[in-house]
C-alpha cells in the first residue's frame, strides 16, 4: 500500500483529499501547514507528498525542498490555484513530479497520483538494479546518475575484459584512479596486482630505477639488485598517473616496454619478460604536449587505444547531491556524528564551480561535518561562494577566460543548431563533436533550441 502525505492549510480541502485517497486504497497522513508538512515529509517515508503551493508561512516550495533533500525518491505533486502556473513550473524544475490546477475532479487527481506512485516504484526498481549492478562490477565508489557517468560505467564494462591499453583524461579530482581500479577489478587480471605510480611524484633520476629496477652497483647507493614496479605488477595492471610528467628519454623506454612486453633493469643488458596491462591517466591535453614536443607522438598513439574522458563536476551538477550524501555518510561514520544539511546547503553546492572537482567536494564535506559539531550543516560551514561571485572575486569584476570561452562555444553551438534546423545530430557533425558531447555542452551552457 502506497503511503501519501497531504499538505494543505485549508481543513476542508485537506480532509476531502484524504478521504478520496483512502477510498482509492492509499494510506494517508495529513499536515495542516507548510511547516508541519516539511517536517513530516523530511522525517517520514512517503511514496508521494501532495502539497498546496500557496500556504501561510512555509509554502509548497519549502515542503518540496525539505522532502527532496531528505528523500530524493519521494515524488511530489503540487496543487495550484489560477494564476500560479509559473510557480508550478518552478516547482517542477526543483524536482516535483507534476502539478494539478484547482479546481480539479477526483478522477484527475487519482490519475496523477497513480502515475506518481508508478514512477516511484519504477525508480525504486532502477535503484535496486543500480545497486546490484554496482556491486557486481565493483563500482561502489563511482557515484553518479548523470548521462556522462552512465556512459563511463558502460564503457568500463565493455573495455575491462579485454587487454586493451587504456588512457584516462580529465581535470584533477575527477576520479581517474577510481576508473582505473574499476577497469582492473572487472578484467581477467583482477586477482593479480594493481600497481599505481604517480609520475609527478618521482624525480627523473629515480623514475627508471623505480619502474624497471636496477642491478647491484649500477649507481651510487645501489648496494643490491632490486626488482622494479613493472616486475611487481607482472600478470596484473600498471597504472601511470600523470603520464605527461615523464621525461622524453623515459618515454622512449616506456614505449619499448609496452610494445615488446619486456624491460631492462638499470645497469643490465638482459631483457626481462613482463605481462602487464597499461592504464595511463593525465590532466593535460596530450595532443598539445605532442605539438609542443613534450610528449612522444608514438607513445601517445600507443596509449590512446581505449579512451575515457571524465567530465568535470561542473558539467555533471546533477550528481552533486548524490556525491554529497556519499561523503556525508562516510565522514559521519568516521567522526561518529549525525550531521545533516541545513537550508540552502545543496543549493550553494550546486551553484559552485568546483575547480578541484570531486576531491574538493569531499574535502568540503569533511570540513563541514567537523565544523557543524554533528548537527545541522550551514552554508558558512562549507566556506564557499557561488560560482559567479567566485569569478568576480578572482578577476575584480571583469570577465574570466572561462567566461569568454563559454560565450564563444555558446554562439557556435546556437549558430550550428540554427543552420541545421534544430537537429542535434547534424549540428554535432558540423561541429565535429559527438552528439553526447553536444548534449553536455548544451546542458552546461543552458542552451535550448526547438527541433
Amino acid at each position: 500500500m502506497a503511503k501519501i502525505l497531504v499538505v494543505d492549510d485549508q481543513r476542508n480541502m485537506r480532509t476531502t483529499l484524504a478521504m478520496m485517497l483512502r477510498s482509492a486504497g492509499y494510506e494517508v497522513d495529513e499536515a495542516s501547514d507548510g511547516k508541519e508538512g516539511a517536517d513530516r515529509g523530511s522525517k517520514g517515508a512517503y511514496d508521494l507528498v501532495l502539497t498546496d503551493l500557496r500556504m501561510g508561512g512555509n509554502d509548497g516550495i519549502g515542503v518540496l525542498r525539505a522532502v527532496k533533500e531528505s528523500h530524493a525518491m519521494t515524488e511530489v505533486i503540487v496543487m495550484t490555484a489560477y494564476g500560479t502556473i509559473e510557480s508550478a513550473v518552478e516547482a517542477m524544475r526543483l524536482g516535483a513530479f507534476d502539478y494539478i490546477q484547482k479546481p480539479f475532479t477526483e478522477q484527475e487527481l487519482l490519475v496523477k497520483v497513480e502515475r506518481a506512485i508508478a514512477n516511484r516504484r519504477l525508480t525504486g526498481q532502477v535503484s535496486l538494479f543500480a545497486t546490484e549492478f554496482r556491486e557486481r562490477y565493483k563500482f561502489e565508489n563511482i557515484i553518479g546518475r548523470s548521462q556522462a557517468i552512465r556512459e563511463v560505467l558502460a564503457r568500463i564494462v565493455k573495455v575491462a575484459p579485454t587487454d586493451a591499453t587504456v588512457l584516462i583524461t580529465g581535470e584533477s579530482g575527477t576520479g581517474k584512479e577510481l576508473v582505473a581500479k574499476a577497469v582492473h577489478a572487472n578484467s581477467k587480471r583482477a586477482d593479480r596486482p594493481f600497481v599505481p605510480v604517480n609520475c609527478a611524484a618521482i624525480s627523473e633520476t629515480l623514475l627508471e630505477s623505480e619502474l624497471f629496477g636496477h642491478a647491484r652497483g649500477s649507481f651510487t647507493g645501489a648496494v643490491s639488485a632490486r626488482k622494479g614496479l613493472f616486475e611487481e605488477a607482472d600478470g596484473g595492471t600498471f597504472f601511470f598517473d600523470e603520464i605527461a610528467e615523464t621525461p622524453l628519454t623515459f618515454q622512449a623506454k616506456l614505449l619499448r616496454a609496452i610494445q615488446e612486453n619486456e624491460i631492462r633493469r638499470v645497469g643490465e643488458n638482459k631483457p626481462i619478460r613482463v605481462d602487464v596491462r597499461i592504464i595511463a591517466a593525465t590532466n593535460q591535453d596530450l595532443l598539445n604536449s605532442v605539438a609542443e614536443k613534450r610528449f612522444r607522438q608514438d607513445l601517445y598513439y600507443r596509449l590512446n587505444v581505449a579512451r575515457f574522458m571524465l567530465p568535470p563536476l561542473r558539467e555533471r551538477r546533477e550528481d552533486i547531491p548524490l556525491l554529497f550524501e556519499f561523503f556525508l555518510d562516510k565522514y559521519n561514520r568516521k567522526m561518529a556524528t549525525r550531521a545533516r544539511p541545513g537550508d540552502g546547503v545543496l543549493d550553494a553546492l550546486s551553484a559552485y564551480d568546483f575547480p578541484g572537482n570531486i576531491r574538493e567536494l569531499e574535502n568540503l564535506v569533511e570540513q563541514a561535518v567537523a565544523l557543524s559539531g554533528g548537527g545541522s550543516i550551514t552554508v558558512d560551514d562549507l566556506g564557499i561562494m557561488p560560482a559567479t561571485q567566485q569569478k568576480r572575486h578572482a578577476t575584480g569584476g571583469g570577465r574570466t577566460l572561462a567566461e569568454v570561452v563559454d560565450e564563444a562555444e555558446k554562439q557556435a553551438i546556437e549558430a550550428a543548431l540554427r543552420e541545421c534546423d534544430g537537429s542535434r545530430e547534424r549540428a554535432a557533425e558540423m561541429l565535429d563533436i559527438s552528439a553526447t558531447t553536444l548534449w553536455r555542452k548544451m546542458t552546461r551552457l543552458s542552451i535550448t533550441y526547438p527541433g
